[in-house]
């Protein structure tokens, strides 16, 4: 009996080990938020320039770019939990130095630490989630995307409030916070198999070789460069105390994260990766100048830092998409070769910035952001070729990681058309294909089985959510408990990265050439919000095909979705 969609499991059921690092998630993602609010309040207390402050941005990733190229070795050699173990104890014990110190130079050298901890933490988080999650990846992925947007929303507002008390507050308050999290990650998670293969120390840095990747990294260098300028000194012209400058980032920061998460997929859905960025990056240097030109009138600072919020979200989703589209390396190294450049360029921006402000005024840092984004704009175009070939598929790009089919079993039959069923990794994929067997009973058709296999991609971070091997063996099962019940059928893995949209016209373009008579679909674990938003595989799948797609699932007959029956299905959601 298959679960209905009325009693799917929820995302939020999840072992103690997803929550142990899903709260993890929460305290680091308000890292940099946390900070913000307490820059004035430093400088003030320690009786340091702006610039001198700034540092602790510097130090802190400037060290997590550099640990970026070895974190992917180390996890491979040491095990993901012994990994996410030791980056948050290191985590715990520089916040809690930082705060316990007595001058600025004490505090951006402990900052240095903590970016090492951070490292380590973010290359292992989301893998840990996805691998200890149950029911399928999609609701690890719910809980990663939940602890994102409540880290970057939250931690502004806990630091103004901890700020208002001390400057040492945010500090004391992360290293208690992620002590919690080392406790529980210690006691639930279990430790994890090491990959079979251990990642070269230089895997990265060769990986920097490919045009396409090394593209997309600097276009991340100069628009992080834009960013850590605005963080790093937006709160000085502002004229706020900590608890205002608290609230004044929770805005910015619930922006990022609703743009991130929600309206990103669907602008590249309907304009697609690059489109999107060029307008984005020039969205955000017309803020930045606005900053620059009104420097000295708070409202408008607090204004355009606040809609910043919106640009940034879109480009850190739909940048980390682009880099793993275009990227022909491992998920991991890819990863870490992007990160590499990208917290380079944010590392540097404030040191610089800071040197700029000392030399002339306060605006100048920030015209010189606002040039960055710009200047993105041709480093983006120069690789716009691969990835546009990325997107559509066209098999011209050498460089490139595009959706494609791999045929699992015998080939099947080419003079009758076939009902397709596209199914994922997750507990109701039997159900759903049960469902379409009987659809090619009742015409007379053989069945193909898609197994879609996806690249999660969050923020700065991708990952592989089941191995080839793992997929091709989802599929064999299928159709091995088919051929017993006499139901002919083949089989074929869809490989995909991020852009769930594309993946979906991938699938249309292959039932029209195989002359498909229906595409079958079930209910996704992510909810129908996401399932039938724009932007998602099973509207773009929709809304491509030349045959009819239905809805199917135990319980009911099946749903052919229409853009009627789509909207519908978008709102039984809210």
């Amino acid at each position: 009996m298959s679960t209905s969609h009325g009693e799917a499991s929820s995302p939020f059921k999840q072992p103690k080990a997803v929550w142990a690092v899903a709260f993890a998630c929460v305290i680091s993602f308000m890292g940099i938020g946390l900070v913000d609010p307490i820059l004035p309040a430093l400088a003030e207390s320690l009786h340091a320039t702006p610039s001198q402050v700034s540092l602790l941005f510097s130090s802190y990733l400037i060290v997590t770019a550099v640990a970026m190229l070895f974190v992917g070795w180390f996890s491979s050699r040491f095990g993901a939990k012994r990994t996410l173990v030791i980056g948050l104890a290191v985590i715990v014990v520089f916040a809690a130095l930082a705060g316990a110190s007595g001058s600025i130079n004490g505090i951006v050298g402990f900052r240095a630490g903590w970016g090492l901890g951070n490292a380590l933490f973010i290359a292992t988080s989301l893998a840990v989630i996805v691998a200890s999650a149950s029911g399928g990846f999609a609701g690890a992925i719910i809980l990663y995307e939940t602890a994102l947007g409540l880290g970057i929303a939250v931690g502004p507002l806990l630091g103004g409030e901890l700020g208002a008390i001390s400057w040492r507050g945010p500090f004391f308050g992360v290293a208690v916070l992620m002590a919690i999290a080392l406790a529980a990650t210690v006691l639930f998670v279990p430790s994890l198999p090491k990959p079979k293969r251990p990642t070269s120390p230089i895997a990265p840095l060769k990986a920097l070789r490919h045009r396409g990747l090394l593209t997309m990294g600097i276009m991340a260098l100069l628009y992080n460069w834009g960013f850590f300028t605005m963080l790093g000194y937006a709160p000085y012209p502002m004229k706020l105390s900590a608890h205002q400058l608290g609230l004044v980032f929770t805005g910015w920061g619930l922006l990022v994260a609703a743009f991130s998460v929600f309206f990103a997929p669907r602008l590249q859905a309907r304009y697609g990766t690059a489109p999107v960025l060029y307008a984005n990056l020039l969205g955000l240097g017309i803020v930045m100048a606005v900053i620059a030109a009104g420097v000295a009138t708070p409202t408008t600072v607090i204004v355009a830092v606040i809609v910043s919020g919106a640009f940034i979200g879109i480009n850190n989703t739909l940048t980390t998409q682009a880099v793993m589209l275009v990227s022909p390396v491992e998920r991991p190294v890819a990863s870490s070769a992007y990160g590499f450049l990208r917290f380079i360029g944010g590392g540097l921006a404030p040191y610089v910035a800071g040197k700029l402000a000392d030399a002339t005024d306060l605006s100048v840092p920030f015209y010189v952001g606002a040039a960055t984004f710009l200047l993105a704009i041709p480093v983006l175009a120069s690789g716009h070729r691969l990835l546009r070939q990325a997107e559509q598929h066209s098999g011209e790009a050498a460089e490139t990681v595009e959706p494609q089919l791999t045929a699992v079993g015998a080939p099947a039959p080419a003079d009758v058309p076939p009902v397709i069923v596209a199914v994922g990794a997750h507990e109701r994929a039997e159900a759903i294909v049960d469902a379409a067997a009987r659809i090619a009973r009742d015409t007379g058709s053989p069945l193909e089985v898609v197994h879609v296999r996806q690249t999660a991609v969050v923020e700065e971070q991708a990952v592989d959510v089941e191995s080839a091997g793992q997929a091709k063996a989802a599929v064999t099962a299928h159709l091995d408990r088919l051929a017993a019940e006499g139901v002919p059928a083949t089989g074929q893995v869809l490989t995909s990265v991020g852009d769930h949209a594309a993946a979906g016209r991938v699938l249309a373009r292959h039932a029209a050439e195989v002359h498909a008579r229906v595409i079958a679909v079930g209910r996704s674990p992510r909810g129908p919000l996401a399932q039938f938003t724009d932007g998602s595989l099973t509207t773009a799948l929709a809304h491509a095909a030349e045959c009819t797609v239905v809805l199917v699932d135990a319980e009911h007959a099946p749903r052919p979705l229409t853009k009627d029956s789509l909207a519908e299905l978008r709102g039984s959601a809210v």
